[in-house]
């Protein structure tokens, strides 16, 4: 794969551990906190989808809708203690980045290529869990689709990254943990890798259409020198 104009990251479940809320506060969720944690990020994505495809009346942001999707995994479960929600929701703006993520951010820079994310969460969201995992030295821009109101797959938002950078599509690369989002980039006609940490199937033909996947995030800088 040839250099880049620059490298576009999604931000949780790529770059930011998403499930590094509930791991917080595992002691107090007892061993269904995976599950709970697998729920609460499957409904957030849902209600994000279901308000993009209802119209922009319906738009709430990634905050609001993390926290709605908390409440009903929460009620669905029988957990009444609104002292936990509070807890979980304050660790989510500050969830721990990826272990080999500040170093392959530092080796995509000494290659001088551009990093930036792009992502559904809030600006102040991003700006929060930016700076408590130390990556802010390390990205050149951080996008939130709620410059354009809508969320991921619309490809408005994927269209944010190619104004930013002004270049054309085909000169980034756009790097996500989730299928979905890859193959919506792959549409845009970005460059796409895929970050596949549990060995989940292909998805979208994307390895069909000659995208990459790699286990984590450590051996991007190779793949791109």
């Amino acid at each position: 794969m040839s250099k880049p104009e620059a490298v576009i990251f999604d931000a949780y479940g790529t770059l930011l551990d998403i499930d590094g809320a509930m791991a917080a506060h595992a002691a107090r969720l007892g061993d269904r906190w995976a599950a709970l944690s697998a729920e609460w990020r499957n409904k957030q994505l849902e209600y994000s989808w279901v308000r993009s495809l209802t119209g922009p009346s319906h738009h709430e942001d990634f905050w609001l809708c993390t926290r709605d999707a908390l409440a009903f995994v929460c009620a669905r479960h029988g957990i009444a203690d609104a002292a936990l929600e509070r807890d979980l929701m304050e660790a989510y703006r500050v969830l721990p980045a990826y272990p080999e993520v500040p170093d392959m951010l530092r080796a995509l820079r000494a290659q001088g290529i551009a990093t930036a994310i792009l992502s559904n969460g809030t600006p102040s969201m991003l700006a929060d869990a930016v700076e408590a995992a130390g990556l802010t030295p390390l990205l050149d821009e951080v996008l939130s689709v709620e410059s354009v109101g809508i969320f991921k797959p619309d490809p408005r938002v994927y269209r944010l990254a190619t104004r930013q950078f002004g270049c054309s599509s085909d000169q980034l690369v756009f790097v996500s943990g989730n299928a979905w989002d890859g193959q919506a980039a792959y549409a845009f006609g970005m460059r796409v890798v895929r970050v596949n940490r549990r060995d989940a199937p292909d998805e979208y033909g994307l390895a069909d259409a000659g995208v990459p996947s790699l286990p984590n995030l450590s051996g991007l800088a190779d793949l791109l020198s």
